[in-house]
């Protein structure tokens, strides 16, 4: 299944992952904040973006794989430097950037949750194969009946509106609106990520059990102040994580649009791995 990635900029590796329905372009005002001192890793997940169709649900562990596996095809020759990378996870990509850390901990130089998505007592639901059929045979029907170029592009602007202070409009060009957003790919895997959401959610809370942090690892969450109990969630997992809570004002939960400056700043003041003794 064909990813599509974009590399930019030197130094220790950056990987980034956006949220549901989210594409690679939605970090566009981070990247050049990050390019100088970063080599910024951009991937799309499957039916993501411009990535290909998603071949099966998601998973926690499937995703952290993912990440490792692009990693891989990133470090052949005249790829960017192997090392340990620090893994930003935009909402459910907070998920899979947690569940990296835990299953790849010696390839984690650290965590960076953006408005990350929190369940505290997720449970696996009943009939997982079920699920995924009736997500796919919804994502046909409203395929065959032409709603993805009606509607896809118009839906995407609507989100990005509602997600961001004073309904401040989509930053993203037009073209690459209609190209992504317009087809049934697209579709297809924002409804399979969520009717998975909380099979995710459960499964990294047993990774939790299973594989915990290095102690020093450096994980920091930043969040948006949309109501006073949302905060108290991300504190609660900032405290569970040992991670530094921001919260960010002026800011809806797409953080790296409305403040891609303070997320910079958060990303550029961990630690970066140390180089290796020769």
């Amino acid at each position: 299944m064909p990813h599509h990635v974009v590399v930019e900029g030197s130094g220790p590796v950056c990987v980034l992952s956006a949220g549901l329905a989210m594409s690679w372009f939605d970090w566009d005002p981070l990247v050049p904040l990050l390019a100088p001192h970063r080599t910024v890793v951009r991937f799309d997940r499957p039916g993501h973006g411009l990535s290909g169709p998603p071949a099966v649900a998601p998973s926690a562990a499937g995703e952290a794989h993912r990440i490792a596996g692009l990693l891989d095809a990133l470090a052949a020759p005249g790829g960017p430097a192997a090392g340990p990378v620090t893994v930003v996870g935009h909402s459910i990509a907070g998920f899979h950037a947690e569940a990296f850390a835990r299953l790849h901990p010696g390839r984690t130089a650290g965590v960076v949750l953006v408005d990350t998505s929190v369940e505290e007592h997720a449970r696996v639901p009943a009939a997982p194969a079920v699920r995924t059929a009736l997500a796919r045979a919804v994502a046909a029907t409203l395929s065959a009946a032409g709603a993805p170029a009606a509607l896809g592009p118009l839906t995407r602007r609507a989100v990005v509106r509602l997600s961001r202070p004073g309904l401040a409009p989509d930053p993203a060009p037009a073209a690459l609106v209609r190209r992504c957003y317009a087809t049934s790919r697209v579709l297809d895997g924002a409804l399979l990520e969520n009717t998975h959401y909380q099979a995710v959610a459960a499964e990294l809370l047993a990774l939790r059990e299973r594989h915990p942090l290095p102690p020093a690892l450096p994980v920091t969450l930043l969040a948006a102040p949309t109501s006073p109990r949302w905060t108290a969630r991300q504190r609660t997992l900032a405290d569970l994580l040992h991670a530094r809570l921001e919260t960010v004002p002026g800011t809806g939960h797409l953080l790296m649009l409305d403040r891609p400056d303070a997320l910079a700043a958060a990303i550029l003041t961990q630690k970066p791995p140390a180089a290796p003794r020769t």
